[in-house]
């Protein structure tokens, strides 16, 4: 229990009530005091007392400039009793051209840079006045548009909101994080929001899809490309919550790459380490330089220094995109304090309205309190004129009552006002002339008083007047957009095989499993040196660049890139160390290729598919299951498929059969058995006493040398036409002394 005292007497309430009701005014008190925006004048509390405490020193726009540390003295004395270092940050940010997209303080010195917002000077050495654009903050607050209320100790009054005549909470944005809630509003255009606002004053029933063709999106100052799709803006602003993505603008000049803008918020020197960071990694081999060479002129220009011209720019720019803050998303989300004082997420049409009820509202005020202005003076002048009329009688009346004042509104029925207006004339204004500007004077009043009446009196009137402000003020202080909002592809950082030269390499496997790789092409594999009791089994050609795909006997795929394997000057690496494959299983052989290279695997057991590289490559240690191999059977090295509309199979079994047929007759499959490619006896299979030897592909102007001991069989296009048969079938016998086919070599375009 808590024990309060409440009107002399002791109150006791639970600890739990009282940490709700306590937590309750913090968070109301943080949410409306410190946090969150008005819809209003688009300010935090500590924006408007310093705004205005400028405006109390007459530090307007054509005014000199005055110390910032008079100003945030004054703020800090008179309206918001909190840490100067805080308040002067927040009078900074105001001042920075890119952090405000429309700048309310003008500042002198120096007052923090992109790369770092909060490397300002103390405020004891720079100097500050209000910018031109802040005139539309103030220039109605003593025109009775707002409500004023007293300062923190009682001695002065401060208004509780800004008469703003344009929409500010969307023009600069802002962010804040409050109990439980935040928010992120960021900067637009002027002239567009001005148009959107003209439309909906015209047309209130005006739709989002009719806003939307005058705000295309925000409009950040220092002006990035904002690459977020159309329906991605439209989502945020139907909704009020959301992300919008920014990317740096570069462009090229010779062989070197110029970034010109960067993102909202984001910093150069930052970029730049980020860059140097990949470079001394080695993540970026095509970059030699890297260079900052803004400027006052030019405030922001990275000039990145490529390898070669060879390189390519565009991919260069997608990895740096997609690896460094070049490219940014901000978080969107419309959170602000309404005109009925409460917290909201408001979506962009509903916050236009809401605003444009604010402005008319203020307009409502400001002409009424015209109003009664012209009605006060009128009254005055007419009581004056009864000077004019009765100069004389008055002069007398003045001269020899005791107590003209009772006299004078006994005899004419004036008023308390008039009769003192009466008695302040001097002399001077006793002249003829003075009547007539007097008369000149009614006749203005009373012209300007009928158009008031009438704006106040007629809806139409009083938005035809709202929009022509809002026009002028448009045409005033608007300007042309900063941010272009363009379609570009998603960024995609570089993968690893992307950074590595595609260099010609062949990949050796041996019996034993052992691999290496032999740089170039023309390596005579058979003449490599293996280790006691292993002999050759199978080389590929290909690029470092690409992965190279292992089969073991049970059809599991294993994958590895081939600028990691050993080197042919040694007797390589054994594929165990590299990948952990069943028990009682041995490597049979390699694939090595781009992703879309297409390949038969096949089963000695006589069955087979084709297969894309890119369906057998994994990074599991324990394979891919690709093949499924009947019992008895193990998996055959896969041969390449260049042309499959045109290329043919040959198969041949241990007893020295041999079938041919087209490869268009397998189908494509990711995984499985396949179907049958030569008709292998299932009971010979498991005894192995037969199976399906070899297969390779070969086109119709390839021969293929079939080696058998110290045998050759050259078979040229005729002849294997006599081996052609349909798919599954035993194919024909081989002439004799090639029962056992040791090897099959394909001769390319041999004649």
């Amino acid at each position: 229990m808590v024990e309060m005292i409440s009107n002399g007497e002791i109150e006791k309430i639970s600890l739990t009530k009282f940490t709700e009701d306590a937590y309750l005014n913090y968070a109301m008190y943080v949410i409306h005091d410190r946090a969150l925006p008005h819809i209003g004048d688009g300010l935090k509390p500590v924006q408007r007392r310093i705004i205005y405490a400028m405006s109390e020193l007459r530090l307007a726009a054509d005014a000199k400039f005055t110390k910032s540390a008079r100003t945030i003295g004054d703020v800090i004395g008179k309206f918001h009793p909190h840490g100067d270092a805080a308040c002067y940050e927040a009078m900074v940010l105001m001042a920075q051209s890119f952090t405000y997209r429309y700048p309310l303080v003008d500042g002198q010195g120096n007052w923090g840079s992109p790369d770092d917002p909060k490397s300002y000077a103390a405020m004891r050495y720079t100097e500050s006045r209000l910018t031109r654009y802040s005139e539309l903050l103030l220039e109605e607050l003593k025109r009775g548009t707002v409500d004023w209320v007293t300062n923190f100790d009682g001695t002065m009054d401060e208004p509780l909101i800004l008469p703003a005549r344009v929409p500010n909470i969307l023009l600069n944005g802002g962010s804040g994080i409050a109990v439980g809630m935040a928010t992120d509003i960021p900067p637009h255009n002027l002239r567009e929001l001005v148009s959107a606002c003209v439309l909906l004053l015209e047309k209130p029933k005006s739709t989002l899809n009719d806003i939307r063709e005058h705000i295309k999106g925000p409009d950040f100052p220092t002006g990035a490309e904002i690459i977020s799709t159309d329906e991605e803006i439209n989502q945020i602003y139907q909704t009020g919550k959301g992300s919008i993505r920014t990317r740096a603008i570069y462009s090229k000049e010779n062989t070197n790459i110029v970034i010109t803008a960067l993102p909202y918020q984001v910093s150069g020197a930052k970029v730049l380490e980020q860059i140097a960071t990949q470079m001394q990694a080695k993540s970026l081999p095509m970059v030699v330089d890297l260079r900052d060479e803004s400027d006052h002129e030019n405030p922001t220009r990275i000039v990145i220094i490529p390898r070669s011209n060879r390189v390519d720019i565009d991919a260069l720019m997608s990895h740096l995109f997609a690896s460094t803050d070049l490219e940014r998303s901000h978080r969107v989300n419309f959170n602000m304090i309404g005109i009925n004082g409460r917290p909201g997420v408001r979506p962009l049409l509903e916050l236009l309205k809401e605003w444009l009820k604010f402005r008319l509202s203020r307009v409502t005020r400001r002409l009424e309190f015209r109003l009664d202005k012209i009605l006060d003076r009128l009254h005055i002048l007419e009581g004056l004129m009864i000077v004019y009329l009765n100069i004389d009688a008055i002069i007398k009346i003045i001269r020899t009552e005791d107590h003209p004042k009772q006299a004078l509104i006994k005899k004419y029925k004036l008023s308390d006002r008039q009769t003192d207006a009466i008695l302040d004339l001097r002399l001077r204004q006793l002249a003829k002339l003075e009547e007539t500007r007097i008369k000149g004077e009614i006749d203005e009043l009373n012209a300007e008083k009928v158009i008031i009446e009438k704006q106040l009196k007629s809806r139409d009137r009083l938005k035809t007047l709202v929009k022509k402000e809002l026009i002028n003020d448009a045409k005033k202080f608007g300007d042309a957009r900063l941010s272009s909002i363009v379609t570009r592809e998603e960024a995609c950082a570089f993968k690893e095989e992307d950074l590595i030269s595609t260099e010609a390499i062949t990949v050796v496997l041996s019996e034993n499993g052992w691999i290496r790789a032999a740089r170039g092409h023309e390596v005579k594999v058979e003449e490599l040196s293996y280790r006691s009791g292993d002999t050759f089994l199978q080389a590929v050609r290909g690029k470092t660049n690409q992965n190279a795909v292992f089969l073991d006997s049970s059809g599991r795929a294993y994958t590895v890139a081939t600028h990691t394997l050993a080197s042919a000057r040694s007797q390589g690496e054994p594929l165990s160390g590299r990948f952990n494959p069943p028990p009682d299983t041995f490597f049979t052989g390699l694939a090595l290729g781009d992703q879309e290279d297409k390949f038969v695997v096949s089963s000695d057991a006589g069955y087979g598919f084709i297969v894309t590289l890119g369906d057998m490559i994994t990074k599991n240690k324990a394979g891919k299951s690709l093949l499924s191999v009947p019992q008895g059977g193990i998996t055959n090295q896969p041969s390449a498929i260049t042309d499959e509309q045109h290329e043919f199979i040959a198969a041949f079994s241990n007893e020295g059969r041999l079938l041919t047929f087209p490869v268009a007759a397998l189908p494509r499959l990711g995984k499985g058995k396949g179907i049958k490619i030569m008709n292998i006896p299932k009971a010979r299979l498991v005894d192995r006493l037969e199976f399906m030897s070899h297969l390779c592909v070969f086109s119709e102007i390839d021969r293929l040398i079939v080696m058998s001991g110290k045998r050759n069989l050259n078979l040229g296009v005729e002849d294997l036409e006599h081996y052609r048969g349909e798919r599954a079938r035993r194919g024909l016998k081989l002439p004799r002394g090639f029962q056992k086919v040791d090897k099959v070599i394909v001769k390319r375009g041999a004649s």
